[in-house]
């Protein structure tokens, strides 16, 4: 029987095993399927509070890790593939065993959604990105594309013509699908131009080891054509990794988990933290923010008698 079991290691998870076991709560943190969570596809990180010159996001995930074990956090590898929430104590299924806890903390994250190219995970953090806030400095006066046609496609470009030369959007359709406000103030923004009814046949180029350009195919004729870029922005939206609390815990209709009154969730006992739960930042320091909050949620809720 653990008192707080930690679904997740990205920094909501970790920042809350932190947190939880200097409070003497012993966590088990699972590392889920993506150990690390998204930062271990990034490679540089210069926004995170503390590291004047960046570090790596491998680097980042590690110390948080080691910090979380140095006070008594235990980890597990694995995914949870279900869990038993309508009494406690929770039951978690981790690959096949089963195990048992007082307080449930969930920071499973949200995955990025992919085009699916062998190419763009290898250049991942060399030239691709799924984040402009997290990534577009280091696009300085450089041609860029964005994949996608709804709002946070129309953000990710608006926000990239601080740093690019150029910002290209490239979307399946004739139309995009973002909000009209967004549509127009990406319409008006000089800097950004649009390619339609077209989509990415591969990322170049792997061999180098940086993306070079892109072969693009238009879906109304199949011609295809190679474009010269130096960055490119998936922006295809993000999916919860929730898949396993469905029909057990208030969600959006997306499936993010609801939370109240800090990081509680539908059932009590039973906290959310990160992406999982944030649709709107995504960051690693909001994660690590509400993970913090999660773990002092658990404590006072274990305090407190666990009603």
């Amino acid at each position: 029987m653990h008192d707080v079991i930690i679904l997740g290691s990205g920094p909501a998870g970790l920042t809350a095993a932190l947190y939880a076991a200097r409070a003497h709560l012993k966590p088990l943190v699972v590392d889920g399927h993506e150990a690390g969570g998204q930062l271990t596809l990034t490679t540089m990180v210069e926004n995170y509070p503390g590291f004047p010159d960046g570090l790596m996001g491998p680097d980042l995930i590690a110390s948080m890790r080691k910090q979380s074990e140095r006070f008594g956090a235990a980890f597990r590898p694995g995914n949870a593939t279900a869990v038993a929430l309508s009494r406690r104590p929770f039951r978690v299924t981790i690959d096949g065993a089963v195990e048992e806890c007082r307080a449930l903390i969930i920071a499973t994250g949200a995955s990025a959604k992919l085009l699916g190219l062998p190419s763009e995970r290898k250049l991942m953090g060399h030239g691709v990105s799924t984040c402009a806030t997290c990534d577009g400095f280091f696009f300085q006066d450089q041609e860029i594309i964005v994949v996608g046609g709804g709002d946070s496609a129309m953000e990710e470009a608006i926000f990239l013509t601080k740093f690019a030369r150029r910002v290209s959007v490239l979307h399946r359709r004739d139309k995009l699908r973002a909000s009209k406000i967004m549509q127009e103030r990406a319409f008006k923004n000089p800097k950004i131009d649009f390619t339609w009814d077209s989509t990415i046949e591969e990322i170049l180029d792997v061999r180098e080891g940086k993306v070079t350009g892109v072969r693009i195919r238009h879906l109304q004729t199949s011609e295809i054509t190679e474009r010269p870029v130096d960055g490119i922005f998936i922006a295809i939206g993000h999916s919860p990794n929730t898949q396993i609390f469905r029909g057990l815990l208030e969600m959006d209709e997306v499936g993010y988990i609801t939370t109240h009154d800090g990081t509680k969730t539908s059932v009590p006992g039973v906290f959310a933290a990160g992406d999982v739960q944030d649709r709107a930042y995504r960051q690693a320091v909001t994660a690590a923010g509400s993970g913090c909050m999660a773990a002092i949620d658990a404590e006072r809720f274990l305090e407190h008698g666990a009603h």
